[in-house]
């Protein structure tokens, strides 16, 4: 409730219902004088934030130290006192994907991937991979040169080195075994099979858009590579969206049994709590990880794990406590959660990825 002083006529200004009390039963607007000072928005104004930072930082104390508890409340109609749960996802979203394409480029990731040497069982294995290659075209210089490098343990070979190897050899972006330079190339060769045996239009499209990529990178497949991260990093915020309701359907099938108890909408705040919670997880192991660069800090990468870890252990009790079942049979219906949204998350990884690479 606002300092500014109240009406003394009873007719609702914004859509004329004569009020009974101090707000509107009609429409909730503040039965007050139009008029007001600039005083009295100030004032009104740190009175919204602080009223938010009130409900914000209870929010988040009950989110971290009481798995289950806000969704339990938000079922029971206990919600004046916390943050609405779509207002708590896409705050604490913004704020996650603020910070995380500040810490993460996909520059830095191809270039510090390109620059990493290969080990020794890797580098073995890429010799072998070249000694194959030389017999069946003996007369390749290219390769010779890169077997020559590899044999000699003193100098280094690092993923880079192994890209632009392939990379004069011609960089590939299809799903066949023919490699094919330009459009016409392909429609001819495909004319030229039976019609049972040609591809289909979904495997055409992705044939004709491969070639097109592999002719716009072919001098520089490491943009290629930025790219794609690009695209798939940007793209991050769709599939965690697309994959809320997916979540909230396998929590609504492993309690299938329960449905009169819970709606499909109930195991839908219970997901946004999590995520929530989640975004907060992986902004702790990211600001970790950037120490651990910094500072060089072993004992670190172990604080990650168990943070890491914790995640894992919150989803359990969080289960425990908003179903209200047994640890055993909670235990069961966690492994299976676990196993199903890891499967729906690989998924959504692979087909976001694939699009991603469709569209550099």
């Amino acid at each position: 409730m606002s300092h500014i002083p109240q009406r003394k006529e009873k007719d609702c200004l914004n859509c004329g219902t004569i009020v009974e009390g101090h707000y509107c039963q009609q429409c909730g607007q503040e039965n007050v004088v139009p008029k007001e000072t600039f005083w009295h928005m100030v004032t009104h104004f740190f009175y919204d934030i602080t009223h938010f930072d009130s409900n914000f930082f209870s929010t988040i104390h009950h989110l971290i130290l009481k798995p289950g508890f806000l969704s339990q409340e938000y079922t029971k109609g206990r919600r004046a006192s916390y943050l609405h749960p779509i207002k708590m996802y896409v705050f604490s979203s913004a704020i996650f994907f603020l910070l995380f394409f500040s810490l993460f480029k996909p520059s830095d990731a191809v270039e510090a991937g390109t620059a990493e040497p290969l080990d020794a069982k890797e580098r073995a294995g890429y010799l072998v991979s070249l000694q194959d290659r030389l017999k069946k075209d003996s007369s390749n210089k290219l390769v010779q040169e890169k077997i020559i490098q590899l044999k000699d343990t003193s100098l280094p070979f690092t993923a880079g080195d192994m890209l632009k190897a392939e990379t004069n050899e011609g960089f590939r972006f299809n799903f066949s075994d023919k490699e094919y330079t330009s459009f016409a190339e392909y429609d001819s060769a495909q004319k030229a099979l039976p019609a049972s045996k040609r591809d289909g239009w979904l495997l055409r499209l992705i044939m004709k858009r491969g070639i097109q990529i592999e002719n716009k990178y072919k001098d520089n497949p490491e943009e290629a590579g930025i790219q794609l991260l690009e695209g798939f990093f940007h793209r991050l915020p769709y599939l965690l969206f697309i994959s809320l309701p997916l979540f909230a359907l396998i929590l609504r099938l492993v309690y299938i049994r329960r449905r009169k108890l819970f709606y499909f909408a109930d195991h839908g705040v219970f997901t946004i709590h999590l995520y929530v919670f989640s975004f907060i997880v992986l902004l702790v192991v990211f600001g970790l990880n950037k120490l651990s660069d910094l500072t060089g800090w072993g004992f670190l990468d172990a604080v990650q794990a168990f943070v890491f870890f914790g995640l894992v252990t919150y989803l359990y009790i969080a289960m425990r406590n908003f179903y209200k079942q047994g640890w055993g049979k909670t235990f069961i219906k966690f492994l299976l959660v676990s196993l199903l949204s890891l499967l729906m998350m690989v998924i959504l990884f692979i087909a976001f990825l694939i699009f991603s690479a469709a569209t550099i």
